[in-house]
């Protein structure tokens, strides 16, 4: 016949069995939630990104015509979007890049500017049909300013600006030279901040408003 263990021992081996039992769930446990702690870490990280700025909703269009362009094989609007779309990467990686509207279209302007320079080369020269494609390539550029959106500013709008900003600095006590009357109409939040107005317009007419003062 079997001996019987103690009743006292068999409750000790129970109890010791069940605290290593405990304990091992209780590690396991730990480690279960570090782990999906470390794994929620790594989700956050995964899909957490600074959102990229919209890009100009001119720019968007000049892209999507682009396209277009391919697809009916308009060969004076391929050339001059390509131009201009070339122009602004080639400006993302300057100091001064183009990123809004107003921007945009001073890059249509000086490109349509161009463009009527060599047109009157060639037209001096009696190459006709050179005359003709970058006679097609300016109609596609004034298009793009004309439907841009971006208010233009004409000469007489310009001075009466001049000498609204001349009176305002006078006012706070500044003695002011051109170069403080184009900050604050260039500057943000300016009167012509975001408006389609070159600079060396402005140049000129805030020097015509104050004579020669630098």
């Amino acid at each position: 016949m079997a001996a019987r263990l103690p009743a006292s021992f068999i409750g000790s081996f129970l109890a010791r069995s069940t605290s290593r039992q405990t304990c091992r769930f209780t590690r396991n446990a730990v480690t279960t939630t570090q782990w999906s702690q470390q794994l929620s870490g790594k989700s956050i990280r995964a899909y957490s990104s600074d959102a990229a700025p919209a890009p100009a909703p001119l720019y968007a269009k000049l892209k999507g015509d682009l396209k277009v362009a391919m697809r009916a094989k308009d060969a004076p609007r391929l050339v001059v979007l390509r131009a201009v779309l070339a122009a602004v990467l080639n400006a993302s990686k300057t100091a001064q890049p183009i990123e809004t509207d107003a921007q945009l279209v001073a890059l249509l302007r000086k490109t349509a500017r161009a463009s009527q320079e060599a047109a009157d080369q060639f037209r001096a020269a009696g190459r006709g049909d050179l005359v003709e494609k970058e006679e097609a390539q300016i109609r596609v550029l004034e298009e793009y300013v004309a439907g841009s959106g971006v208010q233009s500013v004409d000469e007489a709008e310009l001075k009466d600006m001049v000498q609204a900003v001349q009176s305002e600095l006078a006012a706070d006590g500044v003695d002011a030279k051109m170069g403080d009357v184009m900050k604050k109409l260039l500057g943000p939040g300016g009167r012509l901040d975001g408006k389609d107005v070159e600079k060396t317009l402005v140049a000129r007419i805030v020097k015509e408003v104050m004579g020669t003062k630098a």
